[in-house]
């Protein structure tokens, strides 16, 4: 049985993406994932308060929320990735397991420097937002062409099994979703009365 997950590459105008972005000179530079294509709820390794970088850990990120609702333009480009009904189950288990040991997780402050000066570095228990998003993948089954510790989000854009679905503003994209969702839950609605 076929299904899907979503891989999310965002770059927000936080000075810590701006800073980011300089030194790695690529269009996005956080990575996310979701079980859905209406982005309910994305997971990933970030900020846990939004004017604040630190702490960061795992987070359950939600467009208009936090971060995501500090900007009125997020670019981004949103992938597909064809999973079978076992993978999608052990992806929800794993992001389960994080939501419930979140304070055993932190940022890797030091996967920074680590990919920058390409060095393989794992810390156990602390993940970059690439990084998670890479041994989520991993661990359901899907082959990556570098190590967990080097994975970018440039790196996740270009995996073999990813499809582009859109490019273009997260916010436009998530409400005018949501937006056409409700009418037709509308329609379907009235319809179902009559």
């Amino acid at each position: 049985m076929q299904s899907s997950i979503y891989l999310l590459v965002t770059q927000t105008g936080t000075t810590i993406s701006k800073i980011i972005k300089l030194f790695t000179r690529k269009p996005y530079n956080h990575a996310s994932l979701s079980s859905d294509l209406f982005l309910s709820e994305m997971y990933s390794f970030c900020r846990t308060y939004k004017r604040f970088p630190i702490p960061a850990t795992f987070n359950v990120e939600v467009v208009g929320k936090g971060v995501l609702g500090m900007f009125n333009y997020i670019p981004c480009e949103i992938y597909e990735i064809p999973v079978t009904f076992e993978q999608k189950k052990k992806f929800e288990l794993l992001i389960e397991h994080f939501k419930t040991n979140r304070k055993k997780y932190s940022y890797n402050y030091l996967g920074l420097g680590s990919i920058l000066l390409k060095i393989k570095y794992k810390n156990k228990n602390k993940f970059l937002c690439s990084q998670f998003t890479a041994y989520i993948l991993q661990q359901i089954g899907i082959e990556l062409k570098k190590p967990v510790s080097l994975c970018t989000p440039e790196d996740l854009r270009h995996m073999p099994n990813c499809h582009l679905l859109y490019k273009g503003d997260l916010i436009q994209y998530y409400y005018e979703l949501n937006k056409q969702l409700k009418f037709k839950g509308a329609w379907f609605f009235a319809s179902d009365i009559s």
